[in-house]
């Protein structure tokens, strides 16, 4: 299951800078609004030490990271939900990815232009989330319409159906996004056909200058006490030194670069891995001689679920499962020594998969 990203953000904020830094797929970067019209996909392989590990320990013809896609959306601006600036297309891209990642401007620059005349990061947020609430209020207010012919024929479900929209449809126009909407987990029922915008979780990304990589500026310091209700992470990074990042292929140089700045780790890492923290997500591992390889999957799936990622098949002649606590794989350095160890344990259809977990399926079709 490839995780799928969407970049959104006002233009001039960072975001085709950030894209051409986190995939080979190059945005083209200028100082104009709407320079990406069509929206960029760039596949990027997740970095992941374990991978290296059992890489050294089993010596495989091929290894294979698992990935994460981004989405990089043109620029949005005050309309868009009316079709401003090309907004209903860009909209459009937006309802398609599992999670925002919405880059806000949070540096001085005088030969970066800001569409609206002075940096300020609240104004930016507000503007993007505006156009999302908008489109949102539009599609809850055509449901609504259809379910109140059938709610007036006694049909309980509809009834039901209807006054969750009504909640919604409140909570939007309140300035609120879907997901900050207080409702049952079953009631979201109600909505799940419309795909609503703002109920997909988001991470900020506060784009900031070299300076202030490491503390931050008054900027991002205003982002998050304007966003510590929503239960959303804030990360600071600088699009520009990512780009710098981006273009070395030697690890050591690489870090040593990094450790120029004080940073321990690239934004691309942190981004990652708010972005698999966001929707729950943790890897499990296959290995043999001919692959090593990273499989993603939903926190708290069970051994059957986790095997159809592989193939359909697996999930549906799944008998049992055999894993591998990575630490003992490290400790007896192969999965023969594992087993005459004990260290291979056998489990059925309720096993929850760990994050990190080493499997090997057993099914029969």
């Amino acid at each position: 299951m490839a995780l799928q990203c969407g970049i959104v953000g006002l233009p001039n904020v960072g975001k085709s800078t950030l894209f051409n830094a986190l995939s080979s797929a190059k945005a083209e970067a200028a100082n104009f609004p709407f320079c990406t019209i069509e929206p960029n996909v760039g596949v990027v392989t997740v970095p992941d030490e374990r991978l290296s590990i059992l890489e050294n320990l089993v010596n495989p013809e091929r290894v294979m990271p698992t990935v994460i896609e981004f989405v990089d959306i043109a620029g949005l601006v005050k309309g868009a939900s009316k079709g401003e600036g090309l907004g209903n297309k860009f909209l459009a891209n937006i309802r398609e990815v599992d999670a925002i990642v919405h880059v806000i401007r949070c540096f001085n620059d005088d030969n970066v232009v800001h569409v609206a005349g002075s940096v300020d990061p609240i104004f930016d947020k507000e503007v993007i989330d505006t156009e999302l609430q908008l489109k949102d209020l539009e599609s809850v207010d055509k449901k609504i319409q259809r379910l109140e012919k059938i709610a007036k024929s006694g049909d309980a479900k509809a009834k039901k159906h209807l006054e969750i929209l009504q909640i919604f449809k409140e909570g939007l126009k309140a300035g609120k996004n879907a997901r900050a909407i207080d409702v049952e987990k079953e009631d979201l029922e109600a909505i799940q056909d419309i795909h609503l915008l703002t109920i997909k979780p988001v991470l900020y990304l506060a784009n900031v200058d070299e300076a202030s990589i490491l503390t931050g500026n008054e900027y991002v310091d205003k982002l998050k006490e304007n966003v510590k209700d929503e239960n959303a992470e804030v990360i600071t990074l600088c699009a520009a030194i990512e780009s710098q990042i981006a273009e070395f292929d030697d690890p050591e140089e690489k870090e040593m670069f990094l450790g120029e700045y004080g940073l321990e780790e690239s934004g691309l890492n942190k981004l990652i891995r708010g972005a698999y923290s966001l929707l729950n997500l943790i890897t499990y591992f296959t290995a043999g001689v001919q692959e090593v390889r990273a499989w993603t999957i939903q926190k708290g799936w069970k051994a059957p679920a986790a095997a159809g990622v592989i193939h359909t098949d697996f999930e549906r002649g799944f008998i049992k499962s055999e894993v591998i606590k990575l630490a003992d794989y490290e400790k007896f350095k192969s999965e023969a020594a594992c087993r005459e160890n004990g260290k291979i344990s056998i489990e059925g259809k309720d096993y929850v998969v760990q994050d990190g977990d080493i499997m090997h399926f057993r099914f029969n079709v």
